[in-house]
C-alpha cells in the first residue's frame, strides 16, 4: 500500500515516495560525484609525474633499447677501407649479428667484425686504453665524429676467418692459404700479392698453428690488408675480441643479399 506523510498543522495526508524511489534519486544525485572521483585520481597521478620524465623518459627508454639490441643482438656496420675487395666495397652497409658466437666458435670462411688490434695486441695496446664507456660513445652514430671522442682502440675491423683453433696454416708469398696441408679454395680472393722476378713478395708469409681460443683472419684483398700477417704481437685473433658475424649487405640496394661464407 502507498505510504503517506502528514503535513504538520493541516492534518492532510499526502502520498510519499517509496524508500526505493528516494534511494534511487539519492543515487542519481551522487553519480556525478562518483564518476568524477576516478578522473580526479588520474589527474592527481599525472600531476605527480615530473615534467622531466614526461619528455625524457621515452627518449631514454628508446636509447636504452637501441643500445641493448646493438650490444647483444645485431648492429649495422659500414666498410671503411678496401681490405675486403672485391666482395665488399667501400661504404657497403652490413648487418652484423651477435647471437651465433654465443653458442659456438667461428668457422672457416666466415666474415667477422672484431675489436681493433690496438685493443688486444700486446705490442700495440696502450697502457692508457680507453674505457668501455668511451668506446661505446665513440661508436654511436655521429658521436664518434666529435674531436677527442674517438680512439684507434675503439675501432672495429672486418676480415675473414681462414683458420681455427688447432689448424696448421701456411700463407705463401702470394697470400694463398693452405690448412692442414691442403690448399684452401678461395673464390672471393682475386687480389693476390704480386711476385717479383726472384719469386719474392712484399706480403708476409705465415707457417703457424692456431692456439685454442683463437682464429686466424685475413682480408680478401691480400695485397692490401692489414691483418694477422702484420700484427706485431702475433697473428692470432682471440675469439673473445670478436663482436659478431657479418651476414647481410643491405646497402647499396643493387647489391643487397646474404654474405654467405
Amino acid at each position: 500500500m502507498p505510504e503517506f506523510s502528514l503535513e504538520a498543522g493541516t492534518g492532510r495526508a499526502y502520498p510519499s515516495e517509496s524508500n526505493e524511489t528516494c534511494s534511487a534519486l539519492a543515487d542519481e544525485q551522487r553519480d556525478p560525484e562518483l564518476q568524477a572521483q576516478p578522473d580526479a585520481q588520474s589527474e592527481a597521478k599525472k600531476s605527480n609525474t615530473h615534467p622531466f620524465w614526461d619528455f625524457w623518459g621515452p627518449v631514454l627508454f628508446t636509447v636504452a633499447l637501441y643500445l641493448g639490441i646493438r650490444h647483444y643482438v645485431a648492429e649495422a656496420r659500414f666498410i671503411p677501407s678496401g681490405s675486403m675487395l672485391p666482395g665488399l666495397q667501400i661504404q657497403d652497409r652490413l648487418l652484423v649479428e651477435k647471437l651465433t658466437y654465443r653458442r659456438r666458435s667461428p668457422r672457416r670462411g666466415e666474415i667477422v667484425v672484431f675489436h681493433s688490434p690496438y685493443a688486444f695486441d700486446p705490442v700495440l695496446k696502450s697502457n692508457a686504453s680507453p674505457s668501455g664507456l668511451r668506446c661505446a660513445l665513440a661508436n654511436l652514430p655521429l658521436v664518434g665524429l666529435i674531436p677527442g671522442v674517438g680512439d684507434v682502440a675503439c675501432d672495429a675491423y672486418i676480415k675473414r676467418v681462414v683458420a681455427v683453433a688447432g689448424d696448421q696454416v701456411v700463407v705463401n708469398p702470394r697470400g694463398q692459404v693452405s690448412v692442414n696441408g691442403e690448399a684452401v679454395p678461395e673464390p672471393y680472393v682475386s687480389n693476390d700479392c704480386p711476385l717479383d722476378e726472384q719469386g719474392m713478395s712484399r706480403c708476409r708469409t705465415l707457417n703457424v698453428t692456431v692456439p685454442k681460443g683463437h682464429v686466424l683472419v685475413l682480408g680478401d684483398n691480400r695485397r692490401n690488408s692489414w691483418d694477422g700477417r702484420y700484427w706485431p704481437g702475433g697473428p692470432f685473433l682471440p675469439e673473445k675480441e670478436i663482436l659478431g658475424r657479418a651476414v647481410w649487405r643491405f646497402w647499396p640496394l643493387n647489391r643487397t643479399g646474404s654474405l654467405g661464407s
